[in-house]
C-alpha cells in the first residue's frame, strides 16, 4: 500500500491484512490523526481483492482505550459545526469498520474502552485474552457512547446496555463473552494469536463474495419479522448467488473432492 500511516501498521501475509494501532504510549486512543487513517486503511483494504480478511489490532498494553481525552475537550470547545462534523468522522469510520465486504477481526488485549469496545463490536469476530477489559466508560467523563453505540447494542443487546451505558463499569474477558461481545475467549496474547490464525484459516476457505453477500444478509434479515416480503428477499438472494461464477467453481469443486480456486493450496 502506498499511503504512509503515523499511527498505523498494517501487515499483510496470505491474503490476511493485520492494521495495528500504533500509538502505545497513548494507549492506542483516538484523535483526529488514528480516526483518518483507519478510515482510510479499511477504505484501501476493502477496495484491495487480494485482501480476504482483515485483523484489527492494537501495539502495547492496550487494544483501544478509546478517545484521547485532551482531544474530545478541544472538539467540545470547538465551533458546533467543527464539533458535529469531528464526531461525524468517527462515526463514519466505525459504520465502514463494520460494513466491509471482507471479514474482520478484533485481536484484543488489555484494554479496550469506549471507542476501543466500540471497534470491537464494530468487527465481525473478537477474540479476547483473558486479561482484556472492556467498558462503555463514557458517563463516567459526562459523555455518552453516541457513535459506538449502534455496535455495542448489536453486539450485546439493549438490556444489558442500559446496565452497562449507565454504570460504566469494567467488563472482564469473560464476563464479555457471556454477553456476546467476545466470541472466542483464551488465556494469552500466544493463544490469542492461534486463535485468530485458526478463524482466519476457517474464513480463507469460504468464498469472498459469498462471505461479503453474508454480511449484506445478516444486515438484512436481523430483527425483521418473517414476511412475505422476507421470504422473497432471502429466496432472490441465494437464486442470484448460486448462479455466480464463484458458486458454481464452490459446488464443482466438492463434487469433484478438490478445493475450491480461492482456498489456500495446500
Amino acid at each position: 500500500m502506498s499511503t504512509h500511516f503515523t499511527t498505523l501498521q498494517i501487515e499483510r501475509r496470505g491474503g490476511v491484512a493485520t492494521v495495528w494501532m500504533n500509538r502505545p504510549d497513548k494507549h492506542n486512543a483516538f484523535n483526529e490523526a488514528l480516526i483518518a487513517e483507519l478510515d482510510a486503511a479499511f477504505a484501501q483494504l476493502d477496495a484491495d481483492a487480494a485482501v480476504r480478511a482483515v485483523v484489527l489490532a492494537g501495539r502495547g498494553k492496550s487494544f483501544s482505550a478509546g478517545a484521547d481525552l485532551r482531544w474530545m475537550k478541544a472538539q467540545g470547545e470547538a465551533s458546533e459545526a467543527a464539533n458535529v462534523a469531528d464526531a461525524r468522522r468517527l462515526a463514519d469510520m466505525l459504520a465502514r469498520l463494520a460494513t466491509l465486504g471482507k471479514p474482520t477481526l478484533a485481536r484484543v488485549h488489555g484494554a479496550a474502552l469506549g471507542g476501543g469496545m466500540g471497534l470491537a463490536a464494530a468487527c465481525d469476530i473478537c477474540v479476547a485474552s483473558a486479561r482484556a477489559v472492556f467498558a462503555t466508560s463514557e458517563v463516567r467523563f459526562g459523555l455518552t457512547p453516541a457513535t459506538i453505540s449502534p455496535y455495542v447494542l448489536r453486539a450485546i443487546g439493549a438490556r444489558q446496555a442500559h446496565r452497562y451505558f449507565l454504570t460504566a463499569e469494567r467488563i472482564d474477558a469473560g464476563r464479555a463473552a457471556a454477553l456476546g461481545l467476545v466470541h472466542e475467549l483464551v488465556e494469552d496474547e500466544a493463544a490469542l494469536d492461534a486463535a485468530v490464525a485458526a478463524l482466519v484459516g476457517a474464513i480463507l476457505q469460504g468464498g469472498p463474495l459469498a462471505q461479503a453477500a453474508a454480511k449484506d444478509l445478516i444486515r438484512a434479515v436481523a430483527h425483521r419479522p418473517v414476511s412475505d416480503a422476507l421470504r422473497d428477499d432471502t429466496a432472490r438472494r441465494i437464486a442470484a448467488q448460486r448462479a455466480t461464477a464463484e458458486a458454481k467453481e464452490g459446488l464443482c469443486a466438492f463434487l469433484d473432492k478438490r478445493p475450491p480456486g480461492w482456498a489456500p493450496q495446500a
